[in-house]
């Protein structure tokens, strides 16, 4: 069976890339197309495949700006050529879906959102550009929703991430789809005996993920905050920081392992599609304080596994973090740990499997079925 697995672009290792190789392990023989491939940035459990980009690729700056070239993507996906394949899986956030199959091919979309600058957060994200981008972004906008609707269509069976991106996928395009939880394959380090008294913040220094509101509060209440990211924000927040808060930029693995394990809580204040940060955190029996949205209604149990905040305010959240410390002792590390296991990658990966080959056997017996004969 020829495999290609489709994803918006391979410019770095986040979310999207982990599921990427994933599925390059449940399909050793798959080949990946891409829009925009940057090698140096990506692992080598991808990069061991064949990787084919679209025309978008070859463009001027295209490895650090490609996002202006999201008008072309359409274009660029309905010009690869998938007839060798039997089974395509198009891994979308970014334009992946859109791509044209053999009728008898089975096409899956794994979805981490329906694009959400097209969708649930254009008016965030426009509010957000000034000069021409603002001006032209309703008119192209308006257009790649035309056409991000009409490539649902080309999709044989949706795979959301979590039952809040299902959500997205009913109401944009008015399909079901399967909730396979994304696989969160950190290998956290053992929790600490005796936490640090700092607290964590995790997270791309982008404005949606709210991490002012983190810096704020905790300037207000005079605690130490560590924040681990870099991104657009980072030298905005670094001015804000007050002296109990610290930004330490990217850190390896290895490093942010340790973090995790020994803070006394993760502070997560975005609305996330899903968010692997907090069940990274749970890995080291590290409770979250989390805002009562997105996926994390579905990774956090408030009162075992952490605590919600109503809102995304600084007033919330130190509302949160004094709860939270009146009642830190109830936390059980070991409980947390438990948890966080059933989003581990085997579990993705056996979902996955297990799915899969459920859709081909019911198309290979479709298939097999004995045609009607007209009188």
């Amino acid at each position: 069976m020829r495999v290609a697995i489709v994803h918006y672009w391979l410019v770095g290792m986040r979310g999207g890339e982990k599921v990427v190789e994933e599925l390059c392990d449940i399909f050793p023989q798959a080949d990946v197309f891409t829009h925009v491939y940057k090698p140096s940035a990506i692992s080598k459990r991808i990069t061991s495949h064949e990787i084919k980009t679209t025309f978008i690729n070859q463009l001027p700056f295209a490895q650090s700006q490609y996002q202006y070239y999201l008008p072309l993507m359409p274009l660029a996906l309905e010009q690869i050529n998938l007839d060798d394949y039997d089974l395509v899986i198009s891994s979308e956030s970014g334009p992946a879906k859109g791509v044209i199959t053999r009728p008898d091919a089975l096409h899956i979309c794994y979805c981490h959102s329906p694009m959400r600058y097209v969708w649930s957060a254009y008016h965030e994200y426009r509010g957000r550009t000034d000069g021409v981008t603002r001006l032209l972004m309703p008119h192209i906008m308006h257009r790649m929703r035309m056409w991000d609707h009409a490539a649902a269509d080309r999709v044989d069976h949706f795979i959301a991430n979590s039952h809040n991106v299902a959500e997205r996928i009913w109401k944009y395009y008015r399909r079901q789809s399967t909730v396979i939880y994304p696989p969160v394959s950190f290998d956290a380090a053992v929790p600490s005996p005796s936490r640090e008294d700092f607290y964590l913040f995790v997270s791309q220094l982008v404005p949606y993920k709210n991490a002012d509101v983190a810096v704020e509060a905790f300037n207000r209440m005079g605690k130490r905050l560590l924040v681990i990211g870099q991104g657009e924000e980072y030298a905005r927040l670094k001015r804000c920081a007050g002296p109990t808060v610290e930004l330490l930029g990217h850190q390896s693995d290895e490093m942010l392992k340790s973090y995790y394990a020994r803070c006394r809580a993760l502070v997560f204040v975005a609305n996330e599609d899903f968010g692997m940060v907090p069940v990274e955190a749970m890995k080291a029996g590290t409770p979250v304080l989390a805002y009562r949205g997105g996926g994390a209604l579905e990774t956090v149990v408030d009162g075992e596994t952490g605590l919600f905040m109503n809102d995304q305010t600084p007033d919330s959240l130190i509302d949160a973090v004094e709860r939270f410390e009146a009642a830190e002792h109830r936390f059980d590390s070991a409980r947390i740990i438990r948890w966080a296991q059933q989003f581990s990658a085997n579990a993705f990966k056996q979902r996955m499997t297990d799915v899969t080959n459920s859709w081909l056997d019911d198309r290979l017996r479709r298939r097999a079925a004995p045609q009607r004969q007209v009188a």
